[in-house]
């Protein structure tokens, strides 16, 4: 499997977000990090899916310092109303 590669971001999220990915791997889950962009606003930061517990939606977020943009507190709520689980 070849490594995921972040966009070249530096800070917490992208400490968190590099060690789910690793743990989540080595617990045989295929994990795609989505890039964010125009096309992309309030999508959550990874898609995750495994054989045995289904796909998952993954927003990182710093547990010290976060908060949510306008678009994740728009789209957020729409995709749990619709079954997707963030």
């Amino acid at each position: 499997m070849q490594p995921v590669k972040l966009k070249p971001k530096k800070g917490p999220e992208s400490k968190i977000q590099r060690a789910i990915i690793d743990m989540l791997r080595t617990k045989g889950w295929y994990v795609m990090v989505t890039h964010g962009g125009m096309f992309q606003s309030g999508f959550p930061d990874l898609y995750a899916t495994h054989s045995s517990y289904g796909p998952r939606w993954i927003e990182v977020k710093n547990p010290l310092a976060y908060s949510f943009t306008a678009a994740q507190l728009d789209c957020f709520p729409k995709l749990v109303a619709n079954g997707t689980r963030i």
